[in-house]
């Protein structure tokens, strides 16, 4: 029961338990958002709970769904009551009655309004976004790495969230997916063969088949519950999951690059997530001293480099890094804005095994040919251009 209240991200302050003779328990959580409650009839296999929260930060029916596993219930029911919302109620005629004593028929239009208040909470101790979502748990598998959830928000669509921090959204993925993969890949010459460390929902790899140069991708995750999910979910974003030129490897994504040949790959892609649990060993200098190896020697690394307001420090020991690795004046960071990350403003960066800056060498008009071509939502030559036009704070952290 504590452990269903701390997966629901509630605030555990005390717990009691009573258990009967011979056999049975009740017992209550309270949490700083209201309680949970149990009472069992283990002569019937069965038991009831109730889940009460105050506010919205505190999901329920993630409570619910851990019960249901850790109990291997065969079977669950479950009622939500909305309580307190006057507003959620119409107000219903009862003047009929009078009119049917009167001999007067008359019908009774009674509507029941019913809204689920569901709050999905992407935060830290500083800093949340929340969006609303339906309630209803799509995917949810925890693996020894992490736990994957899809869920479907009202404002964004489906969303993918591991650890209870939101990677993607039906929504606004083509920002991020557009713009970790295209700057670099119209910054080569001729990229055939490129490398994916992670990048489980599939979104990457789509935007990287539509470049005609390219002949592998080989993608490397380690959590093959992120891929399932979002084949299950979220197919616009998995949806080349079945290409024939993809080789798709479920595996820890450091020790492949780690084993990789030298000067294997045009482009690394580095598309993980922040800097914790599985991802941490993605912002070490022995990964990216690896990558660097692997890279051919006009290849390319990209990858998220968190938002230089939210993770500041991991942004900027990050850039320090790979330019004691490239060269300063081969690691170039850009920005994008993806509403549903934190702050906004995410950050990338790229990093040249030649040594030479990219940017100064784009094709702009090859660029917003091709973004026409394949009809992009965000990215052109112009928004390549603009990407990589620092603000003065930006430029101040880096130096």
């Amino acid at each position: 029961m504590v452990n269903a209240a701390l997966e629901a991200q509630a605030t555990v302050i005390n717990a009691t338990f009573h258990h009967f003779s011979p056999y049975g328990v009740s017992g209550v959580v309270v949490i700083q958002e209201s309680h949970l409650a149990i009472h069992t009839w283990p002569e019937y296999g069965y038991a009831a709970v109730d889940l009460f929260t105050c506010g919205d930060e505190v999901n329920p029916w993630i409570s619910y769904d851990y019960l249901k596993t850790a109990f291997e219930a065969d079977y669950g029911s479950a009622m939500e009551i909305n309580r307190g919302q006057a507003d959620l109620l119409k107000r219903v005629n009862i003047d009929h009655l009078l009119k049917e004593r009167q001999g007067t028929e008359s019908q009774l239009e009674h509507k029941v309004k019913f809204s689920r208040n569901v709050w999905f909470t992407d935060k830290d101790e500083n800093l949340a976004l929340s969006l609303r979502h339906t309630g209803n748990l799509l995917y949810r598998k925890k693996s020894e790495f992490q736990t994957v959830q899809v869920l479907e928000s009202h404002a964004f669509g489906k969303m993918l969230t591991i650890d209870n921090l939101i990677m993607t959204t039906e929504k606004d993925e083509f920002i991020y997916h557009e713009m970790i993969t295209h700057p670099a890949m119209l910054s080569h010459a001729a990229p055939k063969n490129i490398l994916v460390i992670g990048g489980g929902d599939g979104g990457t790899v789509r935007e990287l088949f539509r470049h005609d140069s390219v002949e592998k991708v080989t993608m490397v995750e380690i959590d093959g519950n992120v891929v399932e999910a979002c084949k299950e979910h979220l197919p616009q974003i998995a949806a080349a999951f079945d290409h024939p030129n993809l080789d798709l490897k479920i595996a820890d994504g450091i020790a492949y690059v780690a084993e990789a040949a030298a000067e294997s790959f045009d482009i690394i892609i580095v598309d993980g997530s922040d800097p914790a649990g599985p991802a941490e060993g993605l912002f070490s200098e022995a990964f990216y001293k690896n990558v660097q190896k692997a890279l051919k020697k006009d290849g390319i690394l990209v990858l998220q480099s968190e938002s230089p307001h939210f993770h500041q420090k991991a942004f900027v020991e990050l850039n320090h890094c790979l330019k004691d690795i490239f060269g300063a004046e081969a690691v170039e960071v850009y920005l994008a804005q993806i509403p549903t990350y934190p702050t906004g403003t995410w950050s990338f960066t790229m990093a040249s095994k030649d040594g030479q800056a990219k940017l100064p060498q784009l094709d702009q008009a090859a660029a917003n040919a091709f973004s026409e071509k394949h009809g992009l939502s965000y990215y052109d030559g112009g928004v390549h251009q603009a990407a990589f036009a620092l603000p003065p704070f930006v430029r101040k952290m880096l130096k």
